[in-house]
């Protein structure tokens, strides 16, 4: 196996961390503060090809493959998680679903676009009873002919109110279960459409997540992804590759939080010397290091398996579940690392931690992954 990265994939890896070093950092600590979203950052990574990274440059995307995408993901969360999700939302749950399951004329229409960067996109599954039971949707699209007429609630939506087009995810049979369920490309600015409050959450406080609200809105049949019913299975394979991103988001908050320890350590002092040089703070160190690489290996397997067109869920699914559990610890030892300068906001090792909770938690919880993994090591 080759663990070699090629001279193309070192480049967006440099072009995403020169980026996040640069201009991320500036501001991120305010965002952070006041809820702000990355308007004129998400236009530059638009600009520097990030925003539909995997879409083919017939569709104005990048051409890039999976492995690239990890790296630059990763890079952007040592930073700021709060855009790096914005780009793994719009590259890896609405760009993928878009360019692989949608037919010629939605992706001219709305994969092109979105793989630019002109515009946004939002994937619209879980609801107020429907998180981790993703088969329970009660959001419906009923059928009027040459429309569906969508009701319902979504929550907790990632670029709700930044992005122009919706990925939604509706229940159109209900006697079939998850299998009367399907997929639906609808424009946000559709009447009936009403968004919640800005979400006050912990973390990732500057992406933009709404509960979006459907009133009879009319979405046309043409809008429809696949056949009718296709929509769980379409939500299950795209969340696949969407896995992929939030560990990939993990290994980042995870690697930042070690760079920032391991540069504290080397210039704070105690009992006359840098902590570094202290067996119990350098252990900490060598043992994050540890789960950091693993956590990255795991990620970087899950892309080259998608890369290589063979199976990658049960892949996506482990890197994600132990990404983001090695997240959690390792920011928390970067704070405590950094004793009481670590709680506050000033050294960033804070917002890291309070970042890396969510990826326990979105795009499927931790014990969904297990759920997951274990079916499949049980059948």
């Amino acid at each position: 196996m080759n663990f070699e990265f090629s001279e193309e994939q070192l480049m967006i890896q440099q072009a995403a961390r020169d980026y996040a070093q640069r201009e991320l950092i500036k501001d991120v600590i305010e965002r952070d503060n006041h809820a702000i979203f990355p308007t004129q950052h998400v236009k530059a990574l638009a600009e520097l090809g990030f925003m539909g990274m995997m879409v083919s440059p017939d569709y104005d995307g990048g051409g890039m493959d999976a492995i690239s995408y990890v790296l630059a993901v990763e890079e952007l969360s040592k930073v700021d998680a709060s855009a790096s999700v914005i780009v793994s939302v719009n590259n890896s749950l609405v760009c993928y679903g878009l360019e692989k399951y949608g037919n010629e004329a939605q992706k001219q229409k709305y994969l092109r676009p979105l793989a630019s960067g002109n515009k946004i996109g939002a994937f619209l599954l879980s609801e107020p009873e429907a998180g981790s039971d993703a088969t329970s949707q009660r959001t419906t699209a009923e059928d009027k002919g040459d429309y569906y007429l969508v009701n319902g609630t979504k929550n907790w939506i990632t670029n709700a109110n930044s992005a122009s087009t919706y990925i939604l995810i509706a229940q159109t049979n209900p006697s079939k279960k998850h299998k009367g369920i399907t997929a639906l490309i609808v424009e946000k600015d559709s009447p009936g459409i009403t968004l919640g409050p800005h979400e006050d959450k912990m973390g990732m406080r500057s992406s933009d997540t709404h509960s979006v609200m459907f009133n009879d809105v009319k979405v046309p049949k043409v809008n429809r992804i696949g056949e009718e019913g296709f929509g769980f299975t379409f939500a299950m394979k795209v969340l696949e590759g969407g896995r992929i991103g939030i560990a990939s988001q993990a290994v980042g908050l995870a690697s930042g939080a070690l760079e920032r320890a391991t540069a504290y350590a080397k210039e704070r002092k105690a009992f006359g010397t840098v902590i570094a040089n202290h067996q119990a703070i350098a252990f900490k160190l060598a043992d994050m290091a540890v789960k950091v690489e693993n956590a990255r290996n795991l990620c970087l397997k899950a892309a080259w398996l998608k890369d290589q067109g063979k199976p990658y869920g049960i892949a996506s699914a482990m890197a994600k579940v132990y990404a983001a559990d090695i997240a959690m610890e390792v920011t928390t030892e970067a704070v405590q690392i950094h004793g009481g300068y670590g709680y506050v906001k000033e050294y960033h090792v804070e917002r890291l931690m309070r970042e890396a909770k969510l990826t326990q938690i979105y795009e499927g919880t931790s014990e969904v992954q297990k759920i997951i993994i274990s079916r499949d090591l049980i059948k």
